[in-house]
Parts: structure tokens; sequence; C-alpha cells
């Protein structure tokens, strides 16, 4: 007979994915800044400022560690929001109510996969060799992430407030709107700087690319709520149950607070 591994421990695979991209990215950004200082802070043939942006260190010869860390990240930021997906469809995540929220949902994705393309495209046209394709590459990467960021937000605004007694939805996209808003307006920023102030457009960027690693890792908290969650079991709230809701039909309330 198979083993069948506990209920308490099903959620472990889900959340492992946006942690492991957020810890791929977070690496592959620090070992990139601290080979450029350990280096004695040289000056790349594609770098114009003092400070190095990224990109003029990805196009040195630890491009394959910038390709390699931003193809994983990529590829983990997809995985998440389809996984996020999966787990409010089957009904271990609070199912979308109306069709507005699922459409955003998928919108959502479609952001993350446009987002993952620009990401991986920018680190192989690199900087050096073809600068005006790695501008339009890193300009998609940033409004495909944006994207996505506004219709996750709008989704778990829309879902969190058909189930408003329940604070960790709620929880969820407030933490997401405050990370996401404050990349954006640094983003803005950046744009600008990029052409006027060279320096302060290379310390945006890293801080904005260092920032994405909180936003991949507030997932870990959304699919952390499937913790103990049957496949099924949430979809009675889609049908007005919330209130007397339980998977053996014992009429016991499930607080979705208490699964984190």
């Amino acid at each position: 007979m198979a083993l069948e591994l506990p209920l308490r421990y099903r959620h472990w695979i889900y959340v492992w994915i946006p942690l492991a991209a957020g810890a791929m990215w977070f690496s592959t950004l620090l070992a990139m800044l601290i080979v450029w200082l350990a280096s004695g802070r040289p000056k790349y043939p594609s770098q114009d400022g003092k400070i190095a942006y990224i990109s003029d260190v990805g196009a040195s010869n630890l491009k394959p560690l910038f390709v390699t860390g931003c193809a994983i990240t990529g590829v983990g930021f997809i995985l998440t929001l389809i996984t996020e997906r999966l787990l409010r469809h089957t009904g271990r995540l609070m199912p979308n109510q109306r069709k507005r929220e699922l459409v955003l949902s998928y919108l959502a994705i479609v952001g993350s996969i446009i987002g993952a393309v620009g990401l991986l495209f920018l680190s192989i046209f690199d900087t050096k060799r073809f600068s005006r394709a790695h501008r339009v590459f890193l300009l998609i990467f940033m409004l495909g992430v944006a994207l996505s960021a506004i219709f996750t937000i709008l989704q778990y605004r829309y879902v969190s407030k058909d189930y408003h007694g329940l604070k960790a939805l709620k929880r969820a996209y407030i933490v997401k709107a405050v990370i996401a808003t404050t990349l954006i307006l640094c983003a803005i920023a950046f744009g600008i700087a990029l052409y006027q102030a060279q320096d302060v457009g290379a310390i945006l960027e890293w801080i904005i690319a260092f920032g994405f690693t909180f936003y991949l890792l507030s997932f870990h908290y959304d699919l952390r709520l499937s913790k103990n969650v049957e496949r099924g079991q949430l979809k009675a709230y889609k049908h007005g149950l919330n209130h007397s809701y339980s998977p053996n039909g014992t009429g016991t309330h499930t607080d979705m607070t208490q699964l984190v």
C-alpha cells in the first residue's frame, strides 16, 4: 500500500515554489553584487556611471549565472501563480466567487509569463552587446510583473471582500499592495533616473531587484493557507455555507486564520 502524505504536510510541496524562486533570485543578485564589490568596483565596458547596474555585471563573465538565475526565477514565478490558481480551483484555497476574480487570476498568470520572458531575454541580450534589445526586454519584464501584481492584488481584494470574515486573505492582498506599489513607484523613478542620473538609477535598480524577492516570498504565506485543508473543503464557501461547514458534515465553522 502506498504511503499517503499526512494532511498537515501536503502544503509543503507548494510553499517551496515561491521560496525556491525567491532564494534563487536573491542569491543571484547577492553573488553579483559581492563579486563587483570584491573586485574593487570595476567599471565595465557598458557602464556609464560610478555604480554598476545589474545588467553591467550580468554582461561580464557572470553572464551564465545571471541567465540561470533569471530563468529559474521566471519559471518559479509562473509556477507560483499557476499553483495558486489550481489550489483555488480544487478548493484548498478560497475559491473565486465571481467570474471577474477568475479572469483576474488568469490575467495575473499571463502577466507573470510576460515578465518571465522579459527577464530571461534581458539576461540573454545583455546590455554590452545588445543595448537596445536589453532595454526593451527590461521594460517588458517590469511591465509584466507590474500587471501581474495589479491583477493578483485585485483578485485577492475581491475574494477577501466576498469572505470578509477571513482576515488572512485581507492581510495577503494588503502586504502585496504595499510591496507592489513601492516597487512600481521605484520603477517609475528608475525610468527617469536612467536618462538623468546614472548612479541614482543604478541604486534604484538594485533596490527594485532585491525588492522583487519580497514579492515572491509573499506567496509563501498565501500558499500556506492550504495547510490542513482537504481537497474541495473550501468549495462550500462558494455556495454560501461559510458559517456552518466542515468536511465531515458536523457543522463546525472553519476559520482560515487558524490554518496559518
